[in-house]
């Protein structure tokens, strides 16, 4: 990271104006694990336990959304970077605000594995899909459905990368989407990322 301290930066990146309701720490680390900088996501949640976890609830809440953010962000940042942070933010997790295994979850997701007929989820996922790319959706698809494979299109089903444009689709005001990608910027600019120009295929980079 920067020579600012984490502490400092947090702090800014919380009180940034139009971002969506409890959600800074969830940009935040799903962020810096994508950055694949485990460690710091640790700092995130201790932060948000500190600043926002007034009642035990609210602590187990946080806790709960940040492990579900970083499981999500296993679809964008991949699976290994996601398991780094998981790990790293179990280790200053206290067992209180821990799910135990095979026990109460809060996500449900075991059911969908096992009592949940697949088509139905299939249709969620496509139902989903839609939704987030509006009127090009079919199109879309059927893009991924004909690409030579059709695992991209069943994938795309499963495991949604929403994007700017999905965003505002479900919901969210430009300002909002605006608040998020500029909390993000600021963030990668801190672990030293930098523009590479404006002909540059990725746009970041190190």
């Amino acid at each position: 990271m920067s020579k600012t301290p984490i502490s400092t930066l947090l702090s800014s990146i919380r009180l940034t104006p139009h971002l969506p309701p409890h959600s800074w720490y969830l940009i935040a680390g799903v962020t810096l694990s994508t950055l694949n900088k485990p460690d710091e996501v640790r700092h995130v949640f201790q932060y948000a336990i500190e600043k926002d976890g007034g009642s035990a609830q609210t602590q187990i809440n946080i806790a709960r959304r940040m492990r579900e953010a970083l499981v999500k962000a296993a679809a964008i940042g991949g699976l290994p970077k996601s398991i780094n942070a998981l790990f790293a933010l179990k280790k200053v997790t206290p067992h209180a605000l821990m799910d135990e295994p095979f026990g109460y979850s809060p996500t449900g997701r075991s059911a969908e594995f096992y009592d949940i007929p697949s088509s139905k989820t299939m249709q969620r996922g496509q139902a989903f899909f839609d939704q987030v790319y509006g009127k090009v959706s079919k199109r879309v698809m059927g893009q991924m459905d004909h690409s030579g494979t059709e695992d991209l299109g069943i994938t795309a089903r499963l495991i949604l990368k929403g994007h700017l444009k999905g965003a505002l689709n479900n919901g969210a005001s430009v300002e909002e989407v605006r608040a998020v990608r500029n909390v993000i910027v600021r963030l990668c600019e801190a672990s030293g990322m930098a523009r590479l120009g404006e002909d540059a295929s990725n746009g970041w980079g190190w």
